[in-house]
């Protein structure tokens, strides 16, 4: 019998929305230790880190869009 931990990290096959879901957790800092555990269980590193990039892309976009706009005013 194969354990969650024991499965190859290229066959985990954890939802898009789940993988959002803790990475978005992830940014405010704020995730519980069994959700975490599940997370590490079941996702798959690379999409964590790809989904995790687009993240910080949008939230340093909305950051600069957002600063041109208080100083253009």
């Amino acid at each position: 019998m194969s354990t969650p931990e024991a499965t190859p990290v290229h066959e985990r096959k954890g939802s898009i929305l789940r993988t959002v879901k803790a990475v978005l957790w992830s940014f405010v800092g704020l995730r519980s230790r069994g959700e975490y555990e599940q997370d590490v269980a079941q996702l798959n590193p690379v999409h964590i880190v790809v989904v995790a990039l687009i993240g910080v892309v949008f939230f340093v976009g909305s950051l600069i869009l957002l600063a041109t706009w208080v100083v253009a005013k």
